[in-house]
């Protein structure tokens, strides 16, 4: 089978969308005011080095940097050597010294309804206090703080006050569980955690600091809790370990001077899905992170802080929100949404109505939402003035052509560009999108790599493939946000990334992808055993590793199967034990439990959609799970070749299984 052929079983568009030739040109009004043009590729080209060091001198350096990139040490880049920087001030204190002090940073918004703007002198008051807090606490640079909070603006605080004092700061989701936190604590070794009373979800409280407790049971590392009080909702304090924020955050004072750190101090570290199911901590560093999260805002979203209101409607809690909700567009003194809540409470027009009364400009959304919007009907965003939009951006997973059309005609209007990006948790920041005011854009089509970034379509060889083919995407010059590999397992960081390609030097992003008859880049989805689940990377070996933790189970198999909404979903196959009846004789019963179980061991974000009781899994004759067979039946296709099955009439058994049960 070729590598097309393997692609095409997971492709995310058509044959004709990739031989459509229609293209959404620019205004010229867009065009002339834009923050990059076309030469902006020639001068990457020509002196690419030289263009990295101009885009690093946007930023603020204590200490000037002496070489731009050693790449001795490959694959660990080391970016702007000898540069020493603080990110948090950059991101706030050298915009107040600017005279922008009184500019909006942050426009929140609660799901309750209740709200507050934080400015530029505002944010740096606070993160002050919140930086002093944890050097009380004891903490010193390269300690590690785990963070779970809502979005709120005590979050994005957090963050900045460990960039403030060199303390490694990991965001974990809000909607992890206990377990899935406490794994996160111990492999980070943290010393603090940064939580809440509890969250808002769909117009209710939601507990959070008791999950946390339940994860700190015993936690060897841990020795205090900070508290948000963000519901009023009555929580267990721990005498010496536990804190309220507002107290011992609250009685700090502002004032606090940054100091200097090396370019490639740790900033974060991010746990992201594995295919062996232990999560990967990617660590990112200071310096070159910055640059790239900072650069990439300004060209990709046409940023003008004096004018622009921008909002990210991603979560804190994953590389999204930590790149372009935090340090992007800080770094860039723009003016920002950030909201709490789900999209449809109180009602379905909440985005809409947040953006007609905050006169938004610019919009980035990944596309299960876009999808649910047009589940949810095309009057909903006619009934609100969205014309301060003027640019529209997509990110987490590929864009359908469809959901792309539905956007640019019902939110934009049909007049206003769409950045769709390509990315990744380690590659820190955008890499692949089209340039608004320079390119015209297709519908589904990542386009081209960035100036400064270079990516290629390989085969299985690493033979760049032609135009109108399919491959693997490979990254094969070293960029400044890319990870410093995985927080205490460097030889997985090379398996994983760096070994499929290791001859010619190449990384590896895990991704299929495709260049259409321009030479522009489609993306068709994983080709590991990672899902893409509403653009949270949930890697199939967790989900049954869950699910086999049970104990009516005897053996798992999930899949990643087309939805309508959320890209994929999760497909889960089990074998119950011999002995399941003692559990229940009803599968609708275990079925239940098992999904709750599932929740409960990672979170609702891998609760699977489908759970399906089979007699047996198709395997090969060496025990490996054919899976592409049984995401067939999950997608409700023609069941493909078995003839590698170790027992070739598996799958008959299978749906005959699944239609008698039906």
């Amino acid at each position: 089978m070729t590598p097309a052929q393997n692609f095409n079983e997971e492709i995310f568009v058509t044959e004709e969308v990739l031989q459509s030739s229609h293209t959404y040109a620019p205004s010229d009004a867009f065009r002339v005011t834009a923050n990059a043009d076309e030469s902006l590729y020639a001068e990457a080209t020509d002196d690419r080095e030289g263009f990295w060091a101009k885009q690093a001198a946007e930023l603020t350096w204590a200490t000037p940097f002496d070489t731009v990139l050693d790449w001795s040490g490959a694959p660990t880049a080391r970016w702007f050597v000898g540069g020493r920087l603080n990110v948090a001030y950059n991101c706030v204190d050298r915009h107040v010294e600017a005279g922008f002090g009184s500019q909006v940073a942050l426009h929140w918004i609660g799901e309750p309804g209740d709200s507050r703007d934080i400015t530029y002198a505002m944010l740096k008051d606070e993160v002050s206090r919140a930086a002093n807090a944890l050097l009380e606490l004891g903490l010193v640079a390269g300690d590690r703080v785990v963070i779970q909070l809502p979005m709120i603006p005590e979050a994005v605080i957090s963050m900045l006050a460990c960039a403030r004092i060199g303390v490694v700061h990991s965001v974990v989701f809000g909607g992890f569980s206990p377990a899935a936190l406490r794994a996160r604590v111990d492999d980070a070794a943290a010393k603090v955690v940064i939580t809440s009373d509890g969250q808002y979800r769909r117009g209710a409280p939601a507990p959070m600091k008791s999950n946390v407790d339940e994860a700190l049971a015993e936690a060897e590392t841990v020795e205090h809790v900070l508290v948000v009080r963000r519901v009023g909702e009555p929580v267990e304090m721990t005498e010496g370990r536990d804190l309220w924020w507002h107290e011992f955050v609250g009685g700090q004072s502002s004032e606090h001077e940054a100091e200097s750190f090396d370019s490639e101090h740790p900033l974060f570290i991010l746990y992201t899905s594995g295919t062996t199911g232990k999560p990967k901590g990617i660590l990112h560093t200071s310096g070159g992170y910055l640059t790239q999260a900072a650069y990439t805002h300004r060209v990709v979203f046409d940023v003008k802080p004096d004018t622009d209101v921008y909002w990210c409607a991603a979560d804190v809690g994953w590389i999204t929100g930590h790149t372009y909700i935090v340090y992007g567009p800080l770094a860039n003194r723009t003016t920002q949404v950030m909201y709490e809540g789900t999209p449809n409470t109180p009602h379905e027009g909440r985005h809409f109505e947040i953006i007609e009364r905050l006169k938004v400009s610019i919009y980035y959304i990944a596309p299960t939402l876009i999808r649910t919007f047009m589940k949810w009907g095309d009057h909903l965003p006619k009934a609100y003035d969205l014309t301060s939009l003027r640019l529209l951006g997509s990110v987490g997973e590929p864009i359908n052509p469809e959901a792309w059309l539905w956007y640019h005609e019902n939110i934009g209007g049909g007049r206003i560009p769409i950045v769709d990006t390509w990315w990744q948790t380690e590659t820190g920041a955008i890499m692949i999108a089209p340039l608004p005011g320079v390119a015209a854009t297709k519908p589904g089509a990542a386009q081209r790599a960035l100036p400064g970034i270079s990516v290629k379509v390989v085969d299985e060889v690493g033979a760049e493939v032609a135009y109108g083919e399919s491959g693997y995407l490979v990254i094969d010059q070293p960029w400044p946000s890319m990870t410093r590999g995985i927080w205490g397992d460097p030889d997985r960081a090379q398996e994983v990334y760096w070994d499929r390609f290791k001859e010619q030097g190449y990384y590896f992003a895990g991704d299929g992808a495709r260049y259409d008859e321009d030479g522009d880049i489609w993306l068709l989805g994983r080709v590991d055993d990672v899902m893409n689940v509403s653009g949270h990377r949930i890697s199939t070996i967790e989900v049954e590793s869950a699910l086999v933790s049970h104990l009516a189970v005897a053996e798992a198999a999930v899949v990643g199967a087309s939805d309508e909404t959320t890209g994929q979903a999760i497909v889960a196959f089990v074998i119950l034990r011999g002995d399941s009846e003692a559990f229940s004789d009803d599968n609708d019963v275990i079925v239940a439990a098992l999904m709750k179980h599932v929740s409960a061991e990672i979170g609702p974000i891998a609760r699977p959609k489908r759970i399906l009781v089979v007699p047996e899994l198709p395997k090969t004759r060496s025990g490996k799970i054919m899976r592409r067979l049984l995401r067939d039946v999950a997608e409700n296709r023609t069941i493909g070749d078995t003839a590698t099955l170790a027992d070739t009439t598996a799958m008959r058994v299978i749906t005959e299984s699944l239609r008698s049960n039906s």
